[in-house]
Formats: C-alpha cells, sequence, structure tokens
C-alpha cells in the first residue's frame, strides 16, 4: 500500500524557511558579539608564512635620514603611483636633511660627519642605458653648464661642497647629522631638452633627484654606503613649474568627488621615497674611493677591449676592461652558495635573503613577471636582463688594418716565374674589428689609436681616401654614415714639421 502526502506550496515554504534558521542559529554563537577578529583567523597555522627566513613586520628596519624636497606635489597622480613634483628651471629648491635614526641605531656615526652625492638622472630606463650619449650631446649645445649645482650661499650645515667637470649631473658634500642642515640645489637642464619634438613641459621626459649618503670605511674615506632615495621631477623653464601646477589644480577642482578620490592630494613637501644605490657607486675603485661617482677613464686609457660590457645592468655602465666571458653569468648548475655569491656580486644585495633557498636553475626559472612582481619593477627588470645575460649590438663595427707587409713562413707562397726566378712572398694583412657605441670620430680614432700602437696625442688630423684619391677630413657626420663593416687600411703620413701624425683611410 502506498502512501501520498498531499500538502500545499505555502507549507512546504514555511518549513523549510523553519529549517535553514535553524541550521544558521548556532553560527557565531562561540564567538560571541563583537569578538570576530581577522587577525585571529590570520593566526591560525594554515595562514602562517611558511618561509620564516623572510623578516617579519617587527623587523622592518626604520631608514636612517629622511629627505624632503621643499616643493609641492602634483595633485594629478593616481593613488599608489609615484608622486611627481615640477621644478623651475634655474630655482634653488630646499632639501632638508633629516636624521631619523631611532635610539641607539647606527650609534657609530654618532658625532660624525657623512657624505651625501646629489644627483639629477633620467627616470625612463631606456634613457638611463644611453645617458652618457644623451648627457655628452647636451654638453655639446650648452658648453661651460651643468645639470645640476647647488647654491652655496642658501645652504646650511654643509661642508667642503665639490663638483666634477667630468659629472655634470651630480655634486656631493659632508653634513653633520647631530646639526641642521639643508641644502640647496638648482636644476638647469629642462625636461624638454631630451625629447625629440618639444612640444612643452608636460611633454617631456621625467627626471629623478637621488641621494646617496656614505660613512667613512676602514680607510677613512666615505665609502660604506649607508642610505639612498630619490623622487620622481619634471623641470620647465622658469614659472613653467607654477603655471603647470595651477592647471593640473584647476582640472582636478572640475572632477567629481567620485573621480577625486581615485588621485592623491596635493602634499606642500616631497618625502624621497627609500631606492637602490645609483650604479656609480657599486663598485668603488681603491685609488678612487674619495669621490665614488666621479671615478671615469681618462681618453688616453681607452682600448679596443674596453667597449662598455654590454652585460652591465648599470645604466649609465663606463667602459670597463672587465672580461666578457661566462663567468659573469648565472649557471643553472650553480649552488645555493654560488647563487647568493652571484646575486652580491651583481648588487642584488637586498634579495639574498628573499633568494636564500633558491639555486641557480631555481632563479633561472622565474619568469619577468615573476621577478618583477617579486622584487618591484626597477629591480625585477635588471635582474631579469642580469639573468638572461642580454648582450647589446654596437651601433657601428669597422674592420681596420695598418698597411704594412706582413711576412709569414707558414702563409708564404712562392713560384716561379718565365725566367726561373722566385716571386715576393704574398702579402697578409691582418685586420681588427672596431665596436663602435657612440659613432663619433673621436671614439674612432681613438679605438684605431689603440691597434695600431699609436700614442693618441700624436695624431693631428684622419682623413678618409674619396674619389679620384682626395683626402676628405674625417667628422662625426662621416663616421654616422658609414655602411657597417666597412673595411679601411690605414696609412700614416708625417706631418710637415714633424710634430706629429696624418693617418688615411683607403
Amino acid at each position: 500500500m502506498a502512501w501520498v502526502l498531499k500538502m500545499d506550496d505555502a507549507t512546504i515554504e514555511s518549513g523549510l524557511v523553519h529549517d535553514f534558521d535553524a541550521s544558521l542559529s548556532g553560527i557565531g554563537q562561540e564567538l560571541g558579539a563583537g569578538a570576530y577578529s581577522m587577525s585571529d583567523v590570520l593566526a591560525l597555522p594554515i595562514f602562517k608564512q611558511e618561509d620564516s627566513s623572510l623578516p617579519s613586520d617587527n623587523e622592518t628596519k626604520n631608514p636612517p635620514f629622511q629627505y624632503v624636497l621643499c616643493a609641492a606635489t602634483s595633485p594629478a597622480v593616481k593613488l599608489h603611483d609615484e608622486t611627481l613634483t615640477y621644478l623651475n628651471q634655474g630655482q634653488s629648491y630646499e632639501m632638508r636633511l633629516l636624521d631619523n635614526r631611532k635610539q641607539g641605531e647606527l650609534p657609530e656615526i654618532n658625532n660624525k660627519m657623512v657624505k651625501s652625492i646629489v644627483r639629477v638622472v633620467f627616470h625612463d630606463r631606456r634613457l638611463q642605458y644611453t645617458e652618457h650619449q644623451q648627457l655628452e650631446g647636451w654638453k655639446w649645445n650648452r658648453p661651460g653648464d651643468r645639470l645640476l649645482d647647488i647654491d652655496i650661499p642658501m645652504s646650511v650645515g654643509i661642508v667642503e661642497p665639490k663638483t666634477n667637470s667630468s659629472q655634470l649631473n651630480a655634486a656631493e658634500f659632508l653634513w653633520d647629522i647631530n646639526k641642521r642642515a639643508s641644502v640647496f640645489v638648482q636644476v638647469h637642464c629642462i625636461s624638454t631638452e631630451f625629447t625629440p619634438r618639444k612640444h612643452g613641459g608636460e611633454k617631456g621626459v621625467p627626471f629623478r633627484i637621488q641621494i646617496d649618503t656614505f660613512t667613512q670605511g676602514d680607510s677613512a674615506e666615505y665609502t660604506e654606503h649607508l642610505h639612498s632615495a630619490s623622487c620622481q621631477i619634471k623641470v620647465f623653464k622658469p614659472k613653467g613649474a607654477d603655471r603647470k601646477q595651477k592647471t593640473d589644480r584647476e582640472k582636478m577642482e572640475k572632477r567629481t568627488a567620485q573621480e577625486k578620490e581615485k588621485y592623491q592630494p596635493s602634499y606642500d613637501t616631497t618625502i624621497l621615497s627609500e631606492c637602490s644605490p645609483w650604479p656609480d657607486n657599486a663598485y668603488v675603485s681603491p685609488n678612487q674611493a674619495a669621490t665614488p661617482s666621479f671615478t671615469s677613464a681618462p681618453l688616453s686609457t681607452y682600448t679596443a677591449s674596453s667597449v662598455p660590457d654590454s652585460d652591465s645592468s648599470s645604466p649609465n655602465h663606463q667602459a670597463d676592461p672587465v672580461s666578457h666571458g661566462n663567468s659573469e653569468q648565472l649557471s643553472p648548475t650553480a649552488s645555493i652558495q654560488d647563487t647568493q655569491k652571484w646575486l652580491l656580486k651583481n648588487r642584488f644585495n637586498s634579495y639574498t635573503r628573499l633568494f636564500s633557498h633558491f639555486s641557480g636553475s631555481d632563479l633561472l626559472k622565474l619568469t619577468r613577471d615573476d621577478l618583477v612582481q617579486i622584487c618591484g619593477p626597477a629591480d625585477g627588470i635588471r635582474l631579469f636582463n642580469a639573468l638572461k645575460s642580454r648582450s647589446v649590438r654596437p651601433r657601428l663595427t669597422v674592420y681596420v688594418c695598418q698597411e704594412s707587409l706582413s711576412e709569414s713562413p707558414l702563409l708564404e707562397r712562392r713560384s716561379n716565374n718565365e725566367n726561373g726566378e722566385h716571386s715576393n712572398p704574398s702579402s697578409l694583412y691582418v685586420y681588427h674589428a672596431l665596436y663602435l657605441e657612440e659613432l663619433t670620430a673621436a671614439e674612432l680614432i681613438r679605438k684605431m689609436a689603440c691597434v695600431c700602437s699609436l700614442p693618441l696625442g700624436t695624431i693631428n688630423q684622419v682623413y678618409r681616401q674619396g674619389p679620384t684619391g682626395i683626402h676628405i677630413l674625417l667628422s662625426d657626420q662621416m663616421v654616422y654614415n658609414l655602411p657597417d663593416e666597412s673595411c679601411f687600411l690605414i696609412s700614416t703620413l708625417n706631418d710637415e714639421l714633424g710634430e706629429g701624425l696624418h693617418l688615411i683611410l683607403k
């Protein structure tokens, strides 16, 4: 016999609601009213960081110094983006140098002077890699000018301010951390000077003002790095920064309240944020340790092997006679210890603890996006390029040979002529490859002098042999328009006065 229970829809619905309410009645009773806390949940073992080697919030170090640029930030910067500050060309701006140490922190620098290097550099990575060429072009257009100067009369608490003619974008000084110190800086370059088309300040390239601070090391020289910080700026012609700031403020006033929430407020001052030391300070020559940012090889020390290391990740890496071998690359078979040494050698000191359990294979498996997410955009891209060892192709390759006959027993070929006599040995020309990066006549002459073993000071003029044997004076424009892999024989002629040489490229 089958039983059939007939119930209307209202009865079924009320029963389901009652059962559902009963099933929820016990939730939250154990926690009590208002006792629920997300921190209690995050404290559960499942949410804890498995890698105890990573620094905790309590271990986060307080920056020892703080630098404040006395210029207002732009109100047209979105939240979570870096601040942007507008400056007027040539105007003096105060940068306050503040001791931000906690009690008992870095006692070894108490009552001592520290050295800071302030510089203006490019913000865009593309321009950082061509910084040398960009600044040389600026110097050519504005001879005798500097990109950055210190306004000494207005500065307070700094001593021994110095600038170097080979570093137009940097200056250094000493200051006492126990006294009030402010340095007034002037930026003389404007953002539109480094753009192909000059449409005005808003289309110009951004710069960075960076301060690197050092203390004395064992050699009593200021080589021990303490702190670095920088901020993003744009430089306008006089009064241009004020007009741009006013324009941004008026644009923000026209936006709705909801749109304004997506942007940062404008602050009266700009606080420089911590960053890595500028690459010039990564390796300090012992005999030039007193001025780490002003080390540069003299013209006569450049050799054919001194082409800038294309594997280097420094934005403005100068020509160093370093090896291009595989020793600079991280091997997939590298152990954890070898990987740590490689990170230190390539200036990734702050990430050695993070990658303390990574072998060479583990590190090489990380993608570009992985490294950017772990290390941030700047260091992530730099680490990715260092791991992949991307080489930069030279802009021009030229083959040259000094015109002289070389006899080699292995290559000597003799043949009997019709009279049964031996002919002269065949000529052997040995060519050298020159790799040009700057495409200037000075660079080509310097490299030719090296391969020909000629003192650079003895070369008066260099000519290229043209049609009908005419001699054309070598110029930057001629070098710029040379076809790649051109071949030349170099002939040397003594000057009429006997005081130098002329080189002729055939």
